[in-house]
């Protein structure tokens, strides 16, 4: 299997890792990027990513590709998709797909032109074992009729403090902090309430990383805490005084079609992060934390553990054992047609999402979504 990037950050670098061990004839043959940060970790773990193209156009032309990986920022996704869908290619396409209203509405157009099947996107928790179980108990009819859910994403210190620093913290690029980081989530609550989300409100803004908050005293701007993860591209050294227009902290209401409500919430300074749900129905509550590794499912009726199961991810995962379970299914996928758990208009509609929730905390209002979603499945070509 023959596969180009465009993109080679640090994201990419770590999967053309993990797809390159999950399938023997996995070969990069070569890759798109003026800076790739990411090409000293893959000659650190002997990934041969191929050889510097100039263009994605000639990587495309000249490399015979079965596979197209787009890693580029965010706001470079829509064109590098576009190229990609016109020259025929089967398209990996990191998460979050595109960074706009508008952007999405343009890739929905191309989708319906080229279907939805040649794009594939990287929201890997819905690979998570975790999350498998989730849906499992839920097809089983041990939660019942959800009628909430509450959920929340939260990040250490040191993460948060990469998002000051990195071309994340610009909005013009990623798209916003709950559309960059916490698409993942909204995507996995969208499918267990499976509908659409109807009205949105949220409220949140900067509290932590502020200039009043800065380390005081000799060496405070070099505490490692704040500088321990990279940034590559547009990076600066900047936490408590970034130039970004990013927030560390949000939450959010959601009411589904179906009447139920999620709350949502993530923070960008917790020193002991979580990323945990619990979904209430009507027959049973289905509880879990990504980080602290446990789910468990509790009978309404009975006060019954009907499930208790605890998780341990390898050391090679970033997601809690969903990387190695994304590029399997992945890759069956692309050679035996096998389904996938998540497709791009899946992405796009949590996208959608997480762009109404900003808009809701930038106007203080609430947001009805029922006319995006005419302007989408319009887009996507679905009658009315």
């Amino acid at each position: 299997m023959r596969v180009g990037i465009i993109g080679l950050g640090y994201r990419l670098a770590y999967l053309a890792r993990v797809f390159s061990a999950a399938r023997d004839d996995f070969e990069i043959v070569g890759y798109v990027d003026p800076a790739p940060a990411g090409l000293p970790y893959t000659q650190e773990h002997g990934v041969s990513v191929g050889k510097a193209y100039g263009s994605l156009e000639a990587l495309i032309d000249e490399g015979n590709l079965d596979l197209l990986m787009v890693g580029s920022p965010n706001h470079l996704h829509l064109e590098h998709i576009r190229i990609g869908l016109e020259r025929g290619m089967k398209i990996f396409a990191e998460k979050p797909v595109v960074t706009s209203v508008e952007e999405t509405m343009a890739l929905a157009e191309l989708i319906a032109q080229y279907g939805s099947d040649n794009v594939m996107v990287g929201l890997v928790l819905r690979y998570a074992p975790l999350y498998v179980d989730l849906r499992k108990a839920q097809a089983e009819g041990k939660i019942g009729d959800i009628a909430a859910i509450e959920a929340s994403e939260t990040i250490p210190p040191y993460h948060g403090a990469f998002f000051m620093r990195d071309w994340r913290r610009y909005a013009k690029y990623a798209g916003g902090f709950m559309l960059e980081k916490c698409c993942h989530d909204l995507d996995l609550y969208n499918g267990v309430m499976g509908c659409r989300p109807h009205y949105v409100s949220s409220f949140g803004g900067r509290r932590s990383f502020v200039p009043k908050n800065a380390p005081q005293g000799a060496g405070a701007n070099d505490l490692e805490v704040y500088h321990r993860k990279p940034s590559g591209w547009e990076s600066t050294e900047n936490v408590f005084d970034s130039d970004g227009d990013i927030i560390d902290f949000q939450t959010a209401m959601v009411q589904y079609e179906n009447g139920a409500a999620l709350t949502f919430h993530t923070n960008l300074n917790v020193p002991d992060d979580f990323r945990r749900f619990a979904v209430i129905g009507a027959k049973g509550m289905a509880e879990g934390d990504f980080v602290r590794n446990y789910f468990k499912v509790t009978d309404s009726r009975t006060s019954e553990r009907l499930e208790d199961k605890t998780y341990q991810a390898s050391d090679l995962s970033a997601h809690y054992g969903a990387d190695e379970q994304m590029a399997e299914d992945i890759l069956k996928h692309m050679i035996e047609g096998a389904p996938l758990p998540v497709s791009v208009v899946d992405a796009l509609e949590a996208g959608l999402l997480a762009l109404s929730i900003d808009e809701a905390m930038k106007t203080r209002s609430v947001v009805d979504m029922a006319p995006i979603w005419q302007r989408f499945d319009a887009a996507l070509g679905r009658a009315s």
